[in-house]
């Protein structure tokens, strides 16, 4: 199991990942770092915890709108072909997995 350093707020946080999964952590930690970064322009530092919750939330936001995108799609019959949303949920289910891994670890650090 790997071991990455990511940096959100100004505060590093030694997380670990799958193998191979490193880069990926990085952009993850640099998108939840732009939202916490947002809110300190708009509120300014409320506290670490605080931060991190809020832009939590406006992640899970982000990704319940892509799943109800996705239901709407397949319940339009928008895709290209049979199974379209199916795909596409699926990989939403596999986002919300991942994400909450990383919150858990974060937890634990």
């Amino acid at each position: 199991m790997a071991q990455v350093e990511i940096t959100i707020n100004g505060q590093p946080y030694r997380v670990a990942c799958e193998d191979g999964q490193e880069n990926r952590l990085g952009d993850l930690a640099r998108m939840v770092d732009a939202h916490v970064g947002d809110l300190v322009e708009q509120i300014g530092q409320v506290g670490q915890t605080r931060l991190l919750v809020m832009a939590s939330l406006l992640v899970a936001d982000e990704l319940m709108e892509l799943r109800e995108a996705a239901s709407d799609s397949v319940a339009d019959g928008d895709g290209d072909g049979p199974g379209d949303g199916t795909r596409i949920t699926e990989m939403m289910n596999r986002l919300s997995g991942r994400l909450e891994a990383i919150a858990d670890r974060l937890d634990q650090a």
